[in-house]
């Protein structure tokens, strides 16, 4: 079996199966935009960013550098933090915009971003929430549905508010979501106007959210993986600090091997072939390279890594809630539920 390129989104629009993701990257921002650049000549098509990973500008030299027809490219940002307010929504876009040298941009929502908080920590080194705002997520929504229905966003979604649309003019209006749970999605959609395109979440062979992979192709969502390969979240919302990634899990090393893959793009074909587009990082050229080469699993190693979460249990390695005083993966409540933190 042949591995998918791109996936079609609600509006018949595609989106690349691999991305290139740019938190974090290795020398802090340094390296982002030779990254873009060389994984754009490479062949990617879908480069992952956010305005609070603070490299937007240079994700935009890198697209222009590349000489790359902006028509091929998907741009992935996301609304910061400080930004859910409605009546600041649009300012934040065209900030977006200008930082990254584009004339529009996707954008999806996304839970562990959700949150509205001041620009300044707390005196104790937390974030500082606005709590009402913060369940209000609904409001939001409605403000970035107003940006695709005015032309400056292709696409929105949840994922920190995620903007991903293809960079074509004549692109129709999408929308998606990142880290939304099944309570958060269910409960956005009883008001939504535009249905998510996409939901970014973490997801890897230790959390293969099946059940909400199932609730989104319900309602024509596209799960897409963030963390494909387990992934290392900033040390403030890191869970499981001693856990092994996927990919020194001894069954994927023994699949690699056996397939002559490296234990990533065991992980990263894995996802693809359950139709689930991947975001992984790097700016080293021989694993851009290895990312894009991914083929399909044969069918009884491909069951295998499915059942690797039965035997570990379902891993999170990104949980704010230490950070945050809350759970916001929570399925059974849409928290915050309180109006202040516990160690307020």
């Amino acid at each position: 079996m042949t591995l998918p390129q791109n996936f079609t989104l609600n509006n018949g629009a595609s989106v690349p199966a691999i991305a290139l993701g740019t938190f974090q990257s290795d020398g802090g921002n340094s390296k982002v935009t030779a990254a873009v650049k060389l994984a754009l000549e490479l062949g990617y098509r879908h480069i992952d960013g956010a305005a609070a990973y603070g490299n937007e500008k240079e994700i935009g030299l890198g697209i222009r550098e590349s000489n790359v027809p902006r028509s091929q490219i998907f741009v992935t940002s996301k609304l910061p933090q400080t930004a859910h307010d409605p009546s600041v929504v649009a300012k934040a876009l065209q900030q977006t915009l200008s930082d990254l040298g584009l004339e529009y941009v996707p954008h999806a929502y996304r839970a562990d971003d959700r949150l509205q908080t001041i620009r300044h920590p707390s005196g104790n080194n937390k974030p500082v929430i606005n709590y009402e705002l913060s369940r209000n997520y609904a409001a939001t929504w409605k403000a970035m549905e107003a940006l695709v229905e005015s032309g400056k966003a292709k696409s929105i979604g949840t994922a920190c508010v995620l903007f991903i649309a293809k960079l074509s003019a004549n692109a129709d209006p999408m929308a998606g979501l990142s880290n939304f749970n099944l309570l958060k999605t269910r409960k956005l959609l009883e008001t939504a106007r535009i249905i998510p395109a996409i939901n970014q979440v973490e997801l890897h062979p230790y959390l293969p959210q099946v059940e909400l992979v199932d609730c989104s192709r319900q309602h024509g969502i596209l799960v897409m993986a963030h963390q494909p390969l387990g992934g290392r979240p900033v040390g403030v919302v890191r869970a499981h600090k001693g856990q092994p990634r996927p990919v020194e899990d001894n069954e994927i090393l023994e699949i690699a091997t056996k397939l002559d893959k490296s234990p990533a793009q065991v992980c990263l074909s894995w996802a693809v072939q359950r139709g689930i587009p991947v975001v992984p990082k790097s700016v080293h050229e021989s694993r851009l390279r290895e990312n894009l080469n991914l083929s399909s699993l044969p069918e009884m190693d491909f069951q295998k890594v499915n059942q690797l979460s039965h035997k570990t249990g379902a891993i999170r390695f990104l949980d704010p809630k230490p950070h945050i005083g809350f759970d916001i993966f929570d399925e059974e409540n849409d928290e915050p539920l309180d109006n202040k933190a516990p160690w307020d």
